[in-house]
Order: structure tokens, then sequence, then C-alpha cells
């Protein structure tokens, strides 16, 4: 993670944690029922199989994690894909929702990058549910800047970016990140694009816009 995300204190990086976990936990619970069939930004994923990924690391222990690993073939993608449609199936969404208020300040961080890469595990994934789906949310500003001080070039290959030669310009937030060809939009969409993510056309603009939208 980059160097000014590592210098923000830990109590405010959980914090903000806490506060996304605990207002996305609302935007679920105000789902209607058939919101949670549609695709997600996560390719093969509905919107319930995003939800129950971004509480299997609460449910999880190390030991259930490993064994669930084995059955994967040590494949870490394969093992997510698997837990998650198993999960999506056995939850119901309104437990799915309640899981992320109950574990607010739950202590889980992915295995690099702390609590910054928490927090970003929890931010990615809730704009893959609302974008597509036409929720309107904005992720407020203080922690999408958290994770874009974190905008690290050697996470792109792990995530699938592809953003060589492309300067993202943010158009609501003072933002910049690379060199290049112009790609301009919000700051939230140009986050997803540093976690490869590809986005509905008409959200971003610029000469290469057309290569990162979702079709």
């Amino acid at each position: 993670m980059g160097n000014k995300a590592n210098s923000r204190p830990e109590s405010e990086v959980r914090a903000a944690i806490a506060s996304e976990r605990r207002e996305f936990a609302a935007v679920l619970e105000g789902l209607p029922a058939e919101k949670w069939d549609e695709p997600s930004l996560c390719g093969g994923w509905r919107v319930r199989e995003v939800a129950a990924h971004m509480s299997m690391g609460f449910r999880y222990s190390i030991p259930r994690t490993a064994a669930e690993l084995v059955k994967a073939r040590g494949n870490l993608n394969r093992m997510a894909d698997r837990c998650a449609r198993k999960d999506a199936a056995e939850f119901s969404t309104g437990r799915l929702a309640a899981l992320l208020r109950e574990n607010a300040d739950n202590p889980w961080k992915p295995p690099v990058g702390g609590f910054v890469s928490a927090l970003g595990h929890d931010v990615v994934h809730g704009l893959d549910i609302t974008i597509p789906i036409g929720v309107d949310r904005k992720v407020p500003e203080d922690r999408l800047r958290i994770l874009l001080d974190a905008v690290d070039p050697k996470f792109f290959r792990f995530f699938g970016a592809r953003l060589d030669g492309i300067q993202l310009r943010a158009t609501d937030m003072d933002w910049t990140f690379g060199s290049g060809s112009p790609l301009s939009g919000t700051a939230q969409d140009l986050l997803l694009l540093t976690f490869g993510r590809k986005l509905p056309v008409g959200r971003l603009e610029g000469p290469q816009a057309d290569r990162f939208a979702h079709t």
C-alpha cells in the first residue's frame, strides 16, 4: 500500500471500516428482493454472492479457510467462488446484511495490506453491487482518500488492472494517478479501475474509455 495510507493512524482506518460496514448493511437491508439476483460487477456473481463474500472473513476461521483452500486445490479464486455460491444459497438476504452490521468492528483484514486493504475490500465490493443495479450511493470522500492514497501499481496485476499508459483524473476530487492518455471519471469509479473492474458505458471519458467499459 502507498506511504500516505500507511501513515494514517490505525484508529482512523478502523473507524472508516466500521462506518462503511454499518452504512452498507443499511443499503443491503433496503434492497428489493429482486435486486439480490441481479448481476454485479464481479463476473459470474449476483448481488447475493458478493454480499456473502463480503462477510466471509468474519465467518471462516483460519483452519476452515485452509480446509476450503485444500478443496480448491490451492486456487484462491476457486475457493472464494465456491464459498460465495454455497453461502449465498445458505443465508437469507436479511442475514447477509446483518452480518456486516454485526461485524462492523471485526478486526479481520486480508493477508496483505492490513486495515487499508480491509477498507478497500468493503468499499470496492459495495460498489460492485450498487453500480450495476442502479443504487446511487457515493462513498464518503474521507474513505476514498484513504484508498486512493494507497493505490500502488505493484498490486494491479493481482487484480487484473491494466492501466499502463493511462492517467486517471478524478472529476469530483483533486486526484490524478499515472501518466499517458487521460481517463476521467468520479473518484470511486476510478478506484474500481485500479481493482480491475470495468464500468457501464458512459461513466468514463477519454480516448480510451471504451477499453474500460463493461459489455
